[in-house]
């Protein structure tokens, strides 16, 4: 099979307007963070509905600069999923605090119950992830964390444009972050890049201290009475910035998100109608409303109606021309985090056993009616030559 043949697992659609932004910022000669990065912020924290918005090179920064501005520190204790890439840990680990596993429920996003009952005095944040786009049970989450004086932080790399009742992700006072990803497979992209909402004035100023360094002014305005070369550092920061041309590329893919998402639904719906047809496999739950942001179909297999697993399926997708991917290998999977899947507080049977029969497929806006008919194709070719 040609290269032009086969269907790969993501692209991303960059148009003409993203291309033209990029040439007038390198023409401009402000590469780095300056207006077009300030404008990025002010067009996503109005298109969340939150007061304040930061522009990081990556939603794992986001995180860590949520959690850092916190004060979160060794002897704190914050819960999160299994279910998630590892920067979500890693950025724990990094502030001294310790991770702590809940599992999840049926719709692979962290159970409220499971964390409950990994809350002790120590418990400082809960870390929910919105697996797929699909928003976590976020009532429940926000109404144990005011019964024990918890703050909460929202992984949302998956849910820009995703919504909660009336509101979207990230637009929520409840919530003391949410930290979005602009990487190359998101339903928005910067390529790298990423964002952070947030309702409280405070954070926002020390998260924008600690995103550059702890330099007291913005690099791209910084003029006081002292001259416009001077500056001062506040205390030890990061290196957390997004640039001009990263934001030239965002401000359009914002203006396009509400399509992309209207394109990822009705894709969504296709593979639904198809696959919901097949006795070896069970489509992702979620609605087709628009609270969902489908940033990944995640289809799960019915290993006892299949006589292969989920690695052989994947290949065999492969044999036909589309690309597919796991999302995730938990986190007590992975060798970096042995100790914590050695506490049995952090066993998560359910994250476990769900691993064990997921497969994403491609699913993008760039993607073809054509291509789209040959990945449900390929599922419904492999399901049934593999049929027990």
């Amino acid at each position: 099979m040609s290269e032009s043949e086969f269907i790969p697992f993501h692209r991303a659609s960059i148009g003409q307007e993203e291309i033209d932004e990029v040439v007038a910022t390198l023409r401009s000669g402000w590469l780095t963070t300056g207006p077009r990065t300030k404008r990025f912020e002010e067009e996503f924290a109005a298109y969340c509905g939150a007061p304040h918005a930061l522009a990081v090179n990556s939603c794992t920064a986001g995180l860590h600069l949520a959690l850092a501005a916190l004060g979160v520190g060794p002897g704190d204790e914050v819960i999160t999923s299994p279910m998630t890439f590892c920067s979500t840990v890693h950025v724990i680990t990094h502030t001294g605090a310790k991770p702590v596993l809940a599992d999840v429920g049926e719709d692979g996003n962290l159970d409220p119950e499971s964390v409950a009952e990994r809350i002790t005095p120590r418990t400082r944040v809960i870390l929910p992830v919105h697996l797929a786009g699909l928003p976590c049970r976020m009532e429940e989450i926000w109404a144990l964390a005011e019964r024990h004086g918890l703050r909460v932080v929202e992984d949302a790399a998956h849910a820009a444009g995703a919504r909660i009742g009336s509101r979207r992700i990230g637009g929520d006072a409840r919530s003391a972050a949410v930290a979005f990803s602009f990487y190359a497979t998101k339903n928005m992209t910067t390529a790298e890049g990423g964002m952070v909402t947030t309702f409280d004035e405070g954070l926002e100023a020390r998260m924008r201290v600690l995103c550059l360094h702890g330099i007291s002014r913005d690099a791209w305005n910084r003029y006081t009475d002292k001259g416009s070369w001077y500056y001062e550092v506040l205390e030890p920061g990061f290196k957390y910035n997004l640039s001009d041309l990263q934001s030239a590329v965002g401000i359009h893919q914002l203006r396009k998100l509400e399509k992309f998402l209207a394109v990822r639904r009705e894709y969504v719906a296709y593979y639904h109608e198809r696959l919901g047809r097949l006795e070896e496999v069970e489509p992702p739950p979620g609605d087709l409303e628009g609270w969902h942001a489908w940033h990944l179909y995640i289809l799960r297999l019915r290993l006892e109606k299949l006589t292969i697993g989920r690695g052989e399926f994947i290949e065999e997708l492969r044999r036909r021309g589309v690309g597919a991917s796991v999302h995730f290998i938990p986190v007590p999977m992975h060798p970096a985090f042995r100790s914590l899947a050695e506490e049995e507080r952090n066993a998560c049977p359910r994250a476990a056993a769900l691993y064990e029969r997921i497969v994403t497929l491609p699913l993008y806006p760039g993607l073809t009616r054509t291509q789209l008919e040959r990945v449900a194709q390929a599922v419904e070719d492999v399901a049934r030559e593999w049929r027990r």
